[in-house]
Formats: C-alpha cells, sequence, structure tokens
C-alpha cells in the first residue's frame, strides 16, 4: 500500500503542458476520481476486452462492473479474457495516438501491471539521460549560421534570457528514442560544455522528424529553462517542438 501511495501521490502532480501525440485538450484527472475505476490508491482492476500494442506501449481496454477503462502502459503480454490490475496513473482527455490512428476519450497512463516489476510513469520520458560517449570519440561540429544560432554550452550559458525563444543549434546525434508520449527525443552535442555537469548534451524534442545516431543537424525550436514533467523528471535546459535537418 506504501508503494501505490507513493507512485499515486507522485502522479497526482503531474500536469504536463506540452501537446501529447499531436491532440490535447481539458484539464487531467487523477485515477481516482473517474467513477469508472477503484476508488482511491486502489489498482485499476477490470477483465481484458480489447488489446492493442503500438509506439512501445500496450494500450488495454478493461471491462469493471459494466463499464469500461483504456489503461496504457509499457508494453507487454496480455490476452483478451484475462483479470488484469495496473498500477494508478494519470488520465489524460483526448488522447491523439498516431501510431495507431485513433483519438481515446480518455486513457490512464499507468506504471505497470500490478505483480510485475515496476516501470515507474510513463507519462514522462523516464530514459532521457544523457548517453556515455566513448573515451576516444571526440565531436567537434561548427556552429550552425544566423542570429538565433547558439552552441549547445551557450543554450546552458544564456538560458535565462532565451528561456521561450527560438533558438537554432547543431551538433552531432548521440542518442534518438522515438515514440515516446508523441515525441521522437534527441540528444546533441557538438564538442562544447562541461561533460562533468552535463552542459555538453542538450535534449531536443520533435514530433515528426527522426534522426540516428552519428547524424550531423540542424536543430531549430523553443527553447525553455527548467522544465518540469513532474515525477521527478526535469530538465535545465531542453528544446521542444523543433524542426530538424541534416
Amino acid at each position: 500500500m506504501k508503494r501505490f501511495f507513493l507512485l499515486f501521490t507522485s502522479l497526482s502532480v503531474l500536469l504536463l503542458t506540452v501537446s501529447v501525440n499531436g491532440t490535447y485538450a481539458g484539464p487531467q484527472k487523477s485515477a481516482a476520481e473517474l467513477p469508472q475505476m477503484n476508488q482511491g490508491m486502489s489498482p485499476l482492476s477490470g477483465k481484458v476486452v480489447e488489446s492493442m500494442d503500438s509506439g512501445g506501449y500496450t494500450y488495454v481496454n478493461i471491462e469493471n462492473a459494466g463499464k469500461k477503462t483504456w489503461v496504457a502502459v509499457p508494453k507487454t503480454p496480455v490476452k483478451v479474457g484475462q483479470n488484469m490490475s495496473f498500477q494508478p496513473g494519470m488520465v489524460m482527455n483526448n488522447f491523439q495516438s498516431k501510431t495507431l490512428n485513433r483519438t481515446f476519450e480518455a486513457i490512464v497512463f499507468s506504471g505497470g501491471v500490478i505483480g510485475q516489476q515496476e516501470t515507474g510513469p510513463v507519462s514522462a520520458p523516464a530514459e532521457h539521460t544523457p548517453p556515455k560517449i566513448a573515451a576516444d570519440k571526440t565531436i567537434k561540429v561548427e556552429k550552425a549560421s544566423g542570429t538565433d544560432a547558439y552552441t549547445v554550452a551557450e543554450l546552458y550559458e544564456k538560458s535565462s534570457s532565451l528561456n521561450k525563444k527560438i533558438v537554432v543549434v547543431r551538433g552531432e546525434v548521440v542518442k534518438f528514442s522515438a515514440n515516446i508520449m508523441g515525441k521522437n527525443w534527441i540528444h546533441i552535442q557538438d564538442g562544447s560544455g562541461d561533460p562533468s555537469k552535463g552542459t555538453n548534451d542538450i535534449l531536443v524534442t520533435t514530433s515528426s522528424s527522426s534522426a540516428k545516431a552519428g547524424d550531423i543537424v540542424t536543430a531549430k525550436g523553443t527553447l525553455y529553462k527548467d522544465k518540469d514533467f513532474g515525477s521527478g523528471y526535469k530538465y535545465s535546459v531542453i528544446v521542444e517542438e523543433a524542426s530538424i535537418k541534416k
């Protein structure tokens, strides 16, 4: 019970202000506020009536007392007809999944199935930590041109004045994660900044562009300082809604 309390508390303070999978409307509610779900800190339980996998997630439609609830969890084996219980989570209204080409009126993003190893909340990109670069690898990419262009180090140094402004940064892709909450997450380095302080790596999000490690790209997007996705996922500097050019 203590485990569920901590998870529920952390998820309850999660207020995403970014667009998710292209469409997001309406306030978020805690799982306890939906009448079709178990109240309080109880897990979400029911019989599986529909299930599908897409973009690294499993979407499960469970039925309890004649009412149905959609739940999204990290990809996991699910069979129609089985009874399942899920960790409490946050509700996203009018959630549009591009990979499934459908919109869910309401869906609960849960950390996972009760009884399986906990993965943490899926409403925030947990794995977006700066990747480790081989000691013998040297990255040196020339700064982009233009008045809005900055090196990675300069984005950190000038983050206060650049907050919520358009910036351009050029560098090498060192990590790429696709289709996490409807976004692609790209780590870019150009050789500037201090690795010991993490100012050598900038995280860029984009809704449509893709890349792979080793690509030299130019990203143009909006810089945000101290971006907090909740549940402990906070970035001192991040560039969002970016367009990517190779």
